[in-house]
């Protein structure tokens, strides 16, 4: 009797041991499959899955207005920079995502923002370049092409000076981004001749405005101490207005003409150079020698 009580002891251990194990797996995996359950639920509020917005358009506008409204929309944002000289400043000139896009809310948003002071550049060499080159190479440097003049010249289209304010700059020197440069052009030298100005006993100033009307080049020349070029006059000129053989002198445009400049200049002195084509051997009359040869006979 002791020996089957102990048996069917043994056997319903052994049962209870098995019942266990399979209760405790059975539980663990319920909790895992929990567990499971509950993340991928809640990986949609996680990830704002199914929460989307458009992407407002913000290009053009101030950036304080910009952030403001991106912000208030629930995005993230994150603000470069650049300088656009047509452009005014701190205004969003890029933006990603583009305006009107389908995107998750909180998604951080890129914005490019115009620079309130502009950053400086090398002033490129456009000496010597064609037109279209050179307007190339100031956009590339972010610098505005300003007004273009035509001066006659044997380079014909080729760009002769360059300037800043209305005053050459040299290659190299330093200038805000944004600057306007002026471009001096070759205009070719005209085929048509006029006769050459007159401008001794002109002030330099008036000189100078004369012969650039004309289309005219000019090597100054300065006399001695000149204090005030706009009272300094003219009191030569090379060629001059009235040719050796008593004719108008003739020239070309874009040829030069040397301006001999003095600060108070005799009006004799003025004068003599004037009329100096009158003492030329060629308007002398001849001399034949008649006399002296009827003598000798």
């Amino acid at each position: 009797m002791s020996q089957a009580t102990s048996a069917n002891t043994t056997s319903n251990g052994k049962s209870r041991l098995f019942n266990s194990i399979w209760f405790n797996l059975l539980l663990m995996l319920g909790i895992v499959a929990l567990c499971y359950f509950i993340f991928f639920s809640s990986l949609g509020l996680i990830t704002h899955h199914g929460a989307e917005i458009k992407v407002p358009k913000v290009l053009g506008k101030d950036v304080k207005s910009a952030i403001a409204l991106l912000e208030g929309q629930g995005f993230d944002v994150h603000v470069d920079s650049t300088y656009a000289p047509d452009k005014k400043a701190l205004v969003v000139l890029d933006q990603i995502p583009d305006a009107g896009e389908i995107v998750k809310n909180g998604r951080t948003l890129f914005i490019t923002v115009n620079k309130s002071v502009p950053p400086t550049t090398p002033m490129p060499n456009l000496v010597n370049l064609s037109f279209r080159s050179a307007a190339l190479i100031l956009k590339s440097n972010k610098l505005i092409l300003g007004d273009t003049t035509y001066r006659p010249d044997i380079a014909q289209g080729a760009i002769l000076e360059q300037l800043l304010n209305g005053q050459p700059i040299r290659p190299g020197q330093m200038i805000p981004q944004g600057s306007i440069i002026s471009l001096v052009i070759g205009d070719g030298l005209g085929n048509t001749e006029m006769n050459v100005p007159d401008v001794i006993g002109m002030t330099y100033p008036e000189a100078v405005a004369q012969l650039s009307s004309s289309g005219l080049m000019f090597t100054p020349i300065f006399d001695g101490d000149i204090s005030d070029t706009t009272a300094a006059k003219i009191y030569k000129q090379t060629p001059n207005a009235i040719s050796d053989l008593g004719t108008p002198s003739r020239i070309r445009q874009g040829d030069f003409i040397d301006l001999y400049v003095g600060q108070n200049p005799a009006d004799s002195t003025m004068e003599a150079n004037r009329n100096a084509w009158k003492d030329n051997l060629y308007n002398s009359p001849p001399n034949t020698g008649s006399d002296d040869t009827a003598n000798q006979f």
